[in-house]
């Protein structure tokens, strides 16, 4: 499964103000393809330290889903508006702060003294990494006139991305085994500077005009962390959580409505290709993060691994995706988008309800293997979802609708961490089949949804009205 969802969208930056020397293409790359190491490796080292850091900190179920969430959901919320903000600053100027601001707040969680301290710092990790994915993508556009290399650096800069999320489980085991659940925050800090140092001969680029929309962007926030806390904390003020996320979802629908330059323009959601690819790619993250999380802790929980044989179980299943990713491109641009979104699909959710019989007496061997499926499907069918979704939008909206899918799949699974968890916090070995049953269902529905999709050939968007 690809951590990227801005492969292929077709933007075009105008062309970076050169303040100083011109710098190699490839050192632009290279800067850039850390960056977004950096975000997506977070996503996926910190769930096999999760058992560990609950025992140092002495903090319960619900503690470990916020370490998880308070990163998620800060990233997923501001995507809406952070590639607006980086064209109104620069992108190397939003690039450059991004970066700093992770690196010291990774420092900061590696510091933590206590739960509340990590949270806030994993909070602005979220923040930072939200204003560096979409700059340091704009980077690399900047940096490659041609579109021919400009597609080929891309792709580069995704499968740095894919990589980092394939090794992000056995990189975070191995530091918690041999060191500390810290080590995973403090390896930021050397790929941090690594990054300043090459991004210090990147041209500067040039501002402009992007309109923000905060009202839009505020009520965002509200309804995605008022819908979350309600997931992780339950009970009476879940319910109160609850009803301030209709509220707060309630307003954002309006706010969209009247505001002239909308944060997310909701006659997208008109389009049939654009609203079947958030939501088969909301299912996809659920399936996909959410089984993550559900088996870091019975691997861990259960079965009493360590934190490195744990990240080793992994490996199978994430260590395909990458190779995963290209096969699946060129099956979609030989037969088209649909076929590898639904076969893609039906794979996973074969390998959900195959993980079904896993139990503490199945072999380890068994359980890593049954595990792959289920990143095979997810890996062969987001690459020509994203491509489908970009293809079925106007090109001036192709940054939005980026960043609208990336939004939803980021917020997809920062639910499935919250709910799984709250099964996992009663019964871990009950909470796994419960959560492969919702993703497996999810999956069923998106995937027949998907057969709307345009055949090869057709115009995307299924006659359901323009973007």
């Amino acid at each position: 499964m690809s951590s990227t969802p801005l492969t292929d969208a077709p933007v075009v930056r105008p062309p970076a103000d050169r303040t100083a020397p011109s710098p190699s293409p490839g050192r632009t790359l290279t800067a850039a393809m850390l960056g977004f190491a950096l975000i997506t490796l977070d996503t996926s080292v910190v769930n096999v330290a999760l058992p560990t850091i609950g025992a140092e900190l002495r903090t319960g179920m619900t503690g470990l889903q916020w370490v998880v969430d308070s990163y998620t959901l800060a990233f997923a919320a501001l995507l809406l508006s952070s590639g607006a903000l980086a064209d109104r600053i620069g992108a190397s100027r939003a690039y450059g702060a991004g970066v700093v601001v992770f690196t010291l707040a990774s420092v900061a969680c590696g510091l933590a003294p206590g739960l509340p301290a990590l949270l806030a710092a994993r909070t602005v990790q979220g923040v930072a990494a939200a204003v560096m994915l979409p700059a340091s993508l704009a980077l690399v556009r900047e940096a490659y006139g041609d579109p021919g290399r400009r597609a080929r650096a891309v792709s580069l800069w995704a499968a740095g991305g894919t990589v980092a999320v394939a090794l992000g489980p056995v990189v975070g085991g191995a530091l918690t085994t041999a060191w500390s659940w810290r080590g995973i925050f403090f390896v930021n800090l050397p790929l941090g500077v690594l990054a300043l140092v090459l991004f210090a001969r990147v041209a500067r680029s040039r501002r402009r005009a992007a309109p923000l929309d905060l009202p839009g962007q505020l009520t965002a926030v509200a309804a995605l962390g008022a819908l979350t806390f309600a997931a992780i904390e339950g009970g009476t003020e879940g319910w109160w959580a609850l009803g301030v996320a209709a509220v707060a979802f309630a307003a954002f629908l309006v706010v969209e409505h009247r505001r002239r330059h909308p944060m997310v323009p909701l006659g997208l959601f008109r389009n049939t290709t654009v609203a079947v690819a958030v939501a088969a790619g909301s299912a996809n993250s659920v399936a996909f993060y959410g089984t993550l999380f559900v088996f870091g802790l019975f691997f861990q929980q259960v079965l009493g691994l360590s934190a490195l044989d744990t990240g080793l179980m992994f490996l199978p299943m994430t260590g395909l995706l990458a190779g995963v990713n290209v096969l699946s491109a060129r099956v979609a641009a030989r037969h088209g988008a649909r076929l590898p979104i639904v076969v893609g699909q039906a794979v996973a959710v074969s390998g959900l309800l195959g993980l079904l019989t896993v139990d503490a007496d199945t072999s380890r061997a068994v359980q890593a293997v049954l595990l792959v499926p289920l990143a095979l499907g997810a890996g062969f069918s987001l690459p020509p979802l994203i491509a489908s979704m970009m293809e079925a939008v106007p090109a001036e909206r192709a940054g939005t609708a980026a960043g609208l899918l990336n939004a939803a799949r980021q917020t997809a699974g920062a639910l499935a961490v919250a709910v799984f968890g709250s099964l996992a916090a009663r019964d871990v070995e009950a909470a796994l089949r419960t959560s492969l049953l919702i993703s497996a269902g999810l999956l069923t529905l998106t995937a027949l949804a998907s057969l709307r999709l345009p055949r090869a050939g057709a115009k995307p968007g299924g006659g359901s009205g323009s973007a």
